[in-house]
């Protein structure tokens, strides 16, 4: 699973990155910050109870002791990534920090179409907004009034847009060719062809078509196109490939004013916008870090330790936050994470193990692994998932509940435990 953080330059997409990675990255407050991509990886709680309670439960009424951490609150599985307290499972997402992009970034502005491509290998994008509207379009600081959130919105839809019609107008002629040969099937395969690049599938394309005809159903036939019917293309083919799901940064510094029309124009269409706080949820996390609080990622308070050695700034600085983020409900980051991962890229959870009698790997560590698979997913699906040998030599999977044999079609369910058998 792996996200992409866009947005303009100076809207604290840098600061979102290291705040839910905990990663150190240059964070300033100027454009073009981030050159280079910074790639890390963050964490979001299963929606399911770890498999490890049921587990444990099964432990107990077998009449065998139950070897458990008490700081764990029960948790038996020993991850090899993330964590469980509480039988909640924390599972490995891949954050991408994207430079910011600029108008006019197709056309190579900015650092242009080499940050347009980082963005190819993200199943999600997650566009950071600064919803003060305290910089300008370009990212300089200008106080309230420099750009609203709509105008930002709207530019980097357009942005990708014209990314994609650059992509699909190079042999545009072909796509008329292939038309004429094929039919309508010969536009989608074209497509398929040009956009395979940046993630596109036959599914993906189709439905972006199936759009197109019923958004314009007096559309000429493709030999007259003109540059307009195929711009209106690309961005039903952006809608499909990257909706953009909005993380309205810095909400803590604005007035619901200036965020209100992006709000509800993202909403009436089915989208997700989530008031956020990064510079707060990083200021926690260093704080929880340094043993001053105690404080759980995506909760909407804190414990100050009684044993941190504080002096009277830094108390202040604690009441502020404690204050914010009891108004805000949380700092906003782990619920759009959540939002995206769960709810709109429809993941589940899974847990493959190599002895399906005792849920453990070949070194004896239970549930070392809870892997983010897609809904629909099935049980030679998971086997690529772990890995391409398991795949490629698959026999058999062994549903670790039940014993029961399931064939390389069956799909999976969330929180399903799976032994995968395969040629080696």
């Amino acid at each position: 699973m792996r996200i992409g953080l866009v947005g303009k330059p100076n809207v604290g997409k840098s600061t979102t990155f290291a705040a839910l990675t905990e990663t150190t990255v240059e964070i300033a407050n100027y454009p073009f910050t981030t050159i280079e991509a910074n790639v890390g990886v963050t964490y979001t709680a299963a929606t399911s109870p770890c498999a490890c309670k049921e587990l444990s439960t099964k432990i107990a009424e077998s009449g065998r002791p139950v070897e458990s951490d008490e700081a764990r609150d029960g948790s038996i599985c020993q991850p090899r990534t993330g964590a469980c307290n509480g039988h909640t499972r924390l599972v490995p997402v891949t954050l991408v920090d994207v430079a910011g992009l600029v108008p006019g970034a197709h056309e190579g502005r900015g650092r242009g179409n080499q940050f347009l491509s980082d963005l190819a290998s993200c199943d999600a994008l997650i566009q950071v907004i600064d919803a003060s509207g305290g910089t300008d379009i370009e990212g300089n600081p200008t106080g309230p009034g420099g750009c609203s959130p709509s105008e930002e919105h709207d530019f980097l839809i357009e942005e990708l847009a014209a990314w994609i019609d650059g992509i699909i107008s190079n042999g545009w002629a072909k796509a008329v060719r292939r038309i004429q040969s094929e039919g309508e099937a010969g536009l989608t395969n074209f497509l398929t062809d040009q956009l395979t690049g940046i993630g596109a599938t036959h599914g993906d394309v189709a439905i972006a078509l199936d759009i197109f005809k019923r958004e314009n159903p007096d559309i000429p036939t493709i030999n007259v196109w003109g540059d307009e019917e195929r711009r209106v293309l690309s961005g039903i083919l952006r809608s499909q490939l990257f909706p953009l799901y909005i993380a309205a940064n810095k909400s803590d510094l604005a007035d619901e004013e200036t965020y209100s029309n992006l709000q509800s124009q993202v909403k009436s269409t089915g989208g997700l916008f989530q008031l956020c706080s990064a510079d707060t949820e990083l200021a926690l996390r260093r704080a929880s870090k340094a043993g001053a609080i105690f404080y759980e990622s995506g909760e909407s308070s804190f414990e100050v330790n009684p044993d941190a050695s504080l002096n009277d700034a830094q108390k202040r600085g604690l009441l502020e936050l404690k204050d914010r983020i009891s108004k805000m409900g949380g700092t906003g980051l782990n619920e759009l994470l959540r939002k995206v991962v769960f709810e709109r890229l429809e993941q589940i959870v899974a847990y493959p193990v190599q002895d399906e009698s005792h849920w453990v790997d070949g070194e004896g560590r239970i549930l070392p692994d809870a892997l983010l698979i897609s809904s629909g997913t099935t049980a030679r699906g998971l086997a690529y998932a772990v890995h391409t040998d398991l795949g490629d030599g698959f026999i058999r999977a062994t549903d670790a509940r039940s014993g029961r044999i399931i064939g390389s079609d069956h799909e999976l369910s969330d929180n399903d435990v799976v032994k995968i058998h395969a040629k080696t």
